[in-house]
């Protein structure tokens, strides 16, 4: 296998069966330098020894995966959210301050689909703008960028009432981009005929916390969720779409993030060298210089 590209991260979710330790240990194994970690495996283990461990590890943190799911309206549901935000937040801090120099403290943040018997997205976006205004204050504080991920329009109603790169950052703005930023992720955003000029946008806006990647190709599974596939393995522009970004000036880590039932049932170091392997023929030529 030829060298790992050193902007390659890790996202865990890839290897989504594999314990805060084992995607550690298998993400050094593998040649790769970063690694973004999600919430769930960090709490089983608790925050102070996840970030122990990662500074152990000798790894880069470049996202915390994830919070958000804020589109519900006032009350009980929504104060719970909030504050599990706020402790995300923290998380996020204390991670990327745990992690090899160039780590980055960024929080990606998925809206929430539509509140049950609501058919009113405007409004649950409108939602979305409101608990940034009530978050961006703490994140400014703990240092952290609140990320925006804009989802598949298939997961508008269910995960994402954010569908484009657009909408995203139409929702930034009046923010300082230090604070809040967007995800670009390939996999939810290459349909956009609109892409480019947004992406050319977010760039000159300062805006693009993270760049994550994966590809698509159909049939898709009868659970959509999982219908990501390794870098190259699929119909997106890749080549494309990271020129696009590149272009900007964007130079940190770039994300792969799969949910795949076959590639989580791939033995994990096995996984991450296929990850990148796949990263380093439909990415890496198309990133320039860091």
């Amino acid at each position: 296998m030829s060298a790992v590209d050193p902007r390659l991260s890790i996202n865990q979710g890839t290897i989504k069966h594999a314990d805060l330790a084992t995607a550690l240990r298998v993400t050094v194994e593998a040649g790769v330098q970063s690694i973004g970690l999600w919430r769930e495996p960090v709490q089983e283990v608790g925050l102070a020894t996840a970030a122990s461990m990662l500074t152990d590890s000798g790894l880069r943190f470049s996202t915390h995966c994830r919070s958000g799911f804020f589109t519900m309206p006032e009350g009980p549901a929504r104060r719970a959210s909030i504050d599990d935000n706020l402790v995300a937040i923290e998380e996020a801090a204390t991670l990327a301050a745990a992690g090899a120099p160039g780590s980055e403290a960024v929080l990606v943040l998925v809206a929430g689909g539509l509140p049950e018997g609501s058919r009113d997205l405007v409004g649950a976006r409108e939602r979305v703008r409101d608990a940034l205004v009530e978050l961006a204050p703490h994140a400014a504080e703990a240092g952290v960028t609140l990320a925006i991920e804009p989802l598949h329009p298939m997961y508008a109603t269910d995960r994402c009432v954010v569908s484009t790169l657009g909408q995203a950052l139409d929702l930034a703005s009046g923010f300082d981009p230090s604070v809040v930023g967007v995800a670009v992720d390939t996999f939810h955003i290459f349909w956009d005929p609109d892409v480019l000029d947004a992406i050319e946008r977010a760039g000159r806006e300062g805006r693009i916390a993270t760049y994550q990647v994966c590809d698509w190709k159909t049939p898709l599974p009868a659970d959509v969720l999982l219908g990501r596939h390794y870098p190259g393995d699929g119909v997106i522009d890749l080549a494309g779409l990271t020129r696009a970004v590149a272009d900007t000036g964007y130079s940190g880590d770039v994300e792969v993030e799969i949910f795949n039932a076959d590639v989580w049932a791939t033995e994990p170091l096995e996984a991450v060298r296929r990850t990148a392997e796949g990263f380093a023929a439909s990415v890496s030529p198309f990133l320039g210089a860091r």
